[in-house]
């Protein structure tokens, strides 16, 4: 080797060592054999692309993912008004009780959401292409037909979100009028026709049902809370219409195109037959 390509390789050598000391650079077998890997590995965890993100538990979610839990909401507003003298929009029914809350807090670790729901990380959040989030972009996108993808979004809030937070479909249920306006006409019950209607229903893994049929008892609040109290959408959610005892024969038409059961990833572990299938 020339004392020359010696020099340049000094120099190469140099220039490593100060751009590591300056901007804390980890050599590539070092960031490989660390408890903790660098962003790049991490984006592209098995976890974030299906199958694995289907099955993977809150606790390997969290372990990155920990302010979604641990973060709180600001001690005063921007404008500089306490926290304690503002009310949320969710605060205005009676089933919510308590101070505000984070988004990810109020679905997974508040008293309203241990009792009523169980959510997982993996309910809402199914995988995410992190090369781009928009239809037939690349390679492992989805394709441009895929109408159950949500552009820029990494849930498709049609199939989560609008399952309680559609607007009631007051008018298919015939009553006079939005609940808001005719609750108490009925008694402010929900029970007054659900008692005999629809009565199969919550049977999904992402929701308790016995403690809502409890809940749905002492308070008409505890059922309208999601089925149009805290509505974010302007449309309606198309229940599944599981079979229930005296259901009618005939269909009405508004219902002809809804399934008669919910997506087989949300079914009961009990509720499966041998070949994986709903059981009536």
């Amino acid at each position: 080797m020339s004392k020359q390509a010696w020099i340049i390789a000094g120099i190469i050598v140099a220039a490593m060592a100060t751009v590591v000391a300056i901007f804390g650079v980890t050599p590539p077998h070092a960031t490989a054999s660390s408890a903790a890997p660098d962003y790049l590995r991490a984006t592209y965890s098995p976890l974030h692309f299906r199958p694995a993100a289907e099955l993977a538990r809150d606790a390997e979610c969290l372990a990155c993912h920990r302010e979604v839990i641990d973060d709180k909401v600001r001690v005063k507003t921007p404008a500089g008004v306490p926290t304690q003298d503002t009310l949320a929009w969710y605060q205005t029914l009676s089933t919510y009780a308590g101070e505000q809350e984070t988004f990810h807090r109020r679905h997974l670790v508040t008293p309203l959401a241990r009792r009523l729901m169980n959510l997982q990380c993996n309910t809402c959040h199914d995988g995410l292409d992190p090369r781009e989030e928009a239809q037939g972009s690349s390679a492992t996108a989805p394709a441009q037909s895929d109408t159950g993808f949500t552009l820029r979004k990494q849930v498709n809030p049609e199939t989560t979100c609008l399952k309680c937070h559609g607007q009631m479909n007051w008018q298919v249920m015939g009553l006079p009028g939005p609940w808001q306006e005719v609750h108490g006409q009925m008694g402010n019950n929900c029970l007054t026709c659900h008692a005999a209607i629809r009565t199969n229903r919550h049977n999904v893994s992402y929701l308790n049902a016995a403690a809502i049929e409890d809940a749905g008892k002492e308070s008409a609040d505890a059922c309208y809370g999601c089925h149009g109290g805290r509505a974010w959408y302007r449309i309606n959610y198309p229940y599944p219409r599981h079979p229930w005892p005296n259901m009618p024969a005939d269909t009405p038409d508004w219902a002809k195109d809804r399934p008669g059961y919910s997506e087989s990833r949300f079914a009961q572990p009990s509720a499966l037959n041998r070949f994986l299938q709903p059981t009536p």
